[in-house]
Parts: structure tokens; sequence; C-alpha cells
């Protein structure tokens, strides 16, 4: 199928942007980032049943927020109401896909 090569070959063009670019700094403002670090913080307690496609794309999402959590406790920097933070660019693909 057509559509697997292509996956094929955007498959290869990860494989060779992995080893060039990992983190990029990034400036979040104090509302977002403290709630990712919630996100992070968050106990989830329920198990994961079946799911809807919708309902795996949501919760993937809330864990890449949980993730950008963990970054902002672990290496971020306050410069005023802003973090600066160096996030890995899968979590930036993520947030840039969430917001289309």
């Amino acid at each position: 199928m057509r559509y697997q090569q292509d996956r094929a070959v955007l498959a290869s063009i990860g494989a060779h942007l992995d080893p060039q670019v990992s983190r990029i700094s990034v400036r979040l403002p104090r509302s977002v980032a403290e709630s990712a670090v919630a996100a992070w913080d968050r106990e989830e307690l329920d198990g994961i049943g079946e799911e809807s496609r919708e309902e795996y794309e949501l919760r993937d999402d809330a864990a890449e927020l949980a993730l950008i959590g963990l970054a902002t406790t672990s290496r971020g920097v306050w410069d005023g109401e802003e973090l600066v933070v160096d996030l890995d660019v899968v979590q930036i693909a993520a947030a840039l896909r969430a917001a289309r």
C-alpha cells in the first residue's frame, strides 16, 4: 500500500533527523507551565479500559503534557512570569499538533 511506503520514508527521515535534533529551549507563560506541573503531579488511579481512538489520542496528549510538567520541574528556570525550559522535540510536536 502506498501509505505504508510513505510512512517508511517518513520514518527514514526521522531516523536521520533524530541525532541532529533533541531539545529546544522554549519559553512558556507561568499559567501553562504550572498546569503542566499539575498534570505531572496528578495521581491517575483509574485503570485504562477499552477506549476509542479519540480517547486514546486524548490520553496520549495528556501524557505529553505531564512529560512537559516533568521537564518543567526538573530543568525549568523561571524568568519573571515565564519559564525557560529545554523540551524534547517530540513534546514540542505534540503541543503543536494539539494547537491545530
